[in-house]
């Protein structure tokens, strides 16, 4: 029967299905199972049988001679399920167990399978049946389901309805990438997915944009530089030996930080592929891609531009070299394209030994020695403040380049002095204090949110709403945030609501502006003194006279000329402020009146002030 299932199951017609291998005596009804071609050519006695299409009509016309009655056996009318076939696939495909027995054993049972969630009752449960029958036991090990995909308004996809898409327009228009990209990480993949133009540019924006941004950033410089990894590898690997053997100061905290991230990257996304972890893979890798390019790169643009190759340089390029290349040998199985086209452009341009492609290197180990969880936990809670600090700077209005006096954070750990520097840079502000109390600059009010309070506590509901009327609002929101639900009693009862059954509302002193999330608090004092809106004026024109220099086709290292012109104000700032703003933006005079002839001139509104600003280059 085995050797059957090779020669009629294997051979497939979704039209007539796989005909039974049972031929039936006409005379005395005897029935015989015939096994094999070479089987059915000695019952018959026909040579063809050896070679005849083994699908109806054609096997029907092979007769045989009942070994009984000596009557004419004719094969039985019916057909198998072609599901049947695909059920016996493990096992079919090698001819087993009469030739390629080591290779079967090596691939059955299969470590996973992969196929939409209505092949539940055809391809999962038809392989699941004929091995267990065959061999007691489960063909695979795991399976991941596929969900169905929906247009963007969550209607299944339908020629009929006129809302399905071209897999290969799609494919022309956003590329393979981004369309693999988007079903990794869009949600499980057992969920249905709507497929539509925007949700996957998002994802190419997020990710696939940033990482090869991050890829340019790194060529663009190399090659100003002429800066080739392979020269320093010996050198750099002796500075990890350092760093991990606990000599911190061999690496500036920077890169030790962007390592440590990456190996506990490599960690996260082996051990959730191993477990067919498929959106939280996609999670790790898209964390390590923006932190590497929104903060690691933000936050060492200097070390790139510096003149000469310094160690401190090196060591930032070695740092991003090893970053990206890594990333793209985790992110290979799922972004194939993109990660090989960076391979081959910064790995084998300077690695002798490199492998001709991408996905024929191994998949990369994490070097626990150099993952530090206190590093990350710092340099996380560093950024999370820089996030909320930017959140309350959109909610005052007041932008980036204005300096701001203090700001107090409230946090499960004071940072120590070089995170709280990285704050206070990010986010323009004089000076940051960590306090265990912001009550005198927030409180909170509460309501139930009757959709899930009423089902819950509908006779309640009276007493829950006098009690949030007047609850100390700041002690209910430190409770909330430390239990994760605001208890209390309503007469007898007692009564337990989480977020989700509240209605917060923020109540803000004036002068200063909050964000709140999980175990920290970020306070902006918004309260701006003259010699504050003084220097937001300054940063302001620096980054105007830079612009204009830009669009003059200047050269980064060219000196300048700066003329101001038609407004007292932003005059008085400038001389004020003119050593300050000669070093910022290379200029060697800062003029005051008419611009010169042959100068670049731009008029510009700043802070509501109008002036008009020239720039001209040295030496003309």
């Amino acid at each position: 029967w085995l050797e059957n299932v090779q020669d009629w199951g294997i051979s497939r017609n979704r039209y007539w299905g796989t005909p039974l291998n049972i031929w039936e005596c006409d005379s005395c009804k005897k029935q015989i199972a015939i096994g094999s071609r070479q089987e059915l050519k000695e019952l018959s006695g026909k040579e063809e049988a050896l070679t005849v299409e083994l699908h109806r009509p054609y096997i029907d016309e092979i007769t045989c001679n009942c070994p009984e009655c000596g009557g004419v056996m004719h094969r039985v009318p019916e057909v198998v399920d072609c599901w049947f076939d695909s059920g016996a696939m493990p096992f079919a495909q090698h001819h087993y167990p009469f030739e390629n027995k080591e290779i079967f054993e090596q691939q059955f049972p299969a470590a996973f399978i992969s196929e939409a969630v209505d092949q539940t009752r055809g391809w999962f449960y038809s392989l699941m049946a004929e091995s267990t029958i065959l061999f007691h036991k489960s063909p695979y090990e795991n399976v991941i389901v596929l969900g169905l995909v929906l247009d963007g308004n969550g209607q299944k996809m339908s020629k009929s309805k006129g809302n399905a898409v071209d897999p290969f327009e799609a494919l022309k228009k956003h590329g393979a990438d981004a369309i693999r990209w988007y079903f990794y990480s869009n949600s499980a993949p057992w969920l249905p997915n709507r497929f539509h133009d925007k949700a996957v540019q998002e994802g190419q924006r997020k990710f696939l944009g940033t990482l090869w941004n991050t890829y340019a950033f790194y060529v663009l410089y190399a090659n100003i530089d002429d800066f080739d990894p392979s020269q320093y590898e010996q050198m750099y690997d002796a500075l990890l030996q350092k760093v991990k053997a606990g000599e911190e100061d061999a690496l500036p905290v920077m890169d030790r930080w962007l390592l440590s991230r990456m190996n506990t990257m490599i960690r996260d996304t082996d051990s959730n592929l191993a477990a067919y972890k498929i959106p939280e893979t996609a999670r790790s890798l898209e964390s390590f891609v923006d932190d590497m390019s929104n903060w690691y790169v933000r936050r060492c643009r200097d070390r790139f531009w510096a003149s000469g190759m310094e160690t401190d340089k090196i060591c930032a390029y070695m740092t991003l070299y090893h970053a990206l290349k890594n990333l793209c040998l985790c992110a290979a199985p799922m972004i194939p394209f993109m990660t090989e086209e960076i391979y081959q452009n910064i790995v084998r341009r300077v690695e002798k030994d490199a492998l001709e492609s991408i996905h024929l290197c191994l998949f990369p180990s994490a070097d626990e020695g150099l993952i530090n969880g206190e590093l990350e936990q710092k340099m996380g809670e560093a950024l999370s403040i820089v996030v909320m600090g930017r959140a309350a700077r959109n909610d005052a209005n007041i932008k980036n380049r204005q300096p701001i006096a203090r700001m107090l954070v409230k946090a499960e750990e004071v940072l120590p002095k070089y995170y709280a520097d990285i704050v206070t840079d990010e986010l323009n502000v004089k000076a940051i204090e960590f306090t265990d109390d912001v009550r005198a600059f927030t409180d909170y009010t509460f309501k139930p949110q009757l959709r899930t309070v009423g089902p819950k506590y509908g006779k309640l509901l009276g007493g829950i709403k006098k009690y949030l009327g007047n609850v100390d609002g700041s002690l209910a929101m430190d409770q909330l945030n430390e239990n994760g639900v605001l208890r209390f009693e309503v007469g007898s009862d007692t009564v337990e609501l989480t977020r989700e059954d509240l209605l917060i509302e923020t109540k803000q002193t004036e002068g200063f502006v909050t964000q709140q999330s999980g175990q920290i608090t970020v306070v902006l004092d918004t309260n701006l003194t003259p010699e504050l809106l003084e220097e937001g004026f300054v940063r302001e024109l620096v980054s105007k006279i830079q612009t204009m220099r830009k669009e003059a086709g200047f050269e980064v290292q060219d000196h300048i000329d700066v003329c101001e012109s038609k407004n007292e104000k932003i005059r008085s700032i400038l001389e004020k402020f003119e050593d300050q703003l000669k070093k910022e933006v290379l200029a060697d005079t800062v003029a005051y009146g008419d611009a010169p002839e042959d100068a670049f001139v731009k008029e510009w509104t700043v802070n509501g002030e109008r002036v008009t600003l020239a720039v001209r280059k040295r030496g003309r």
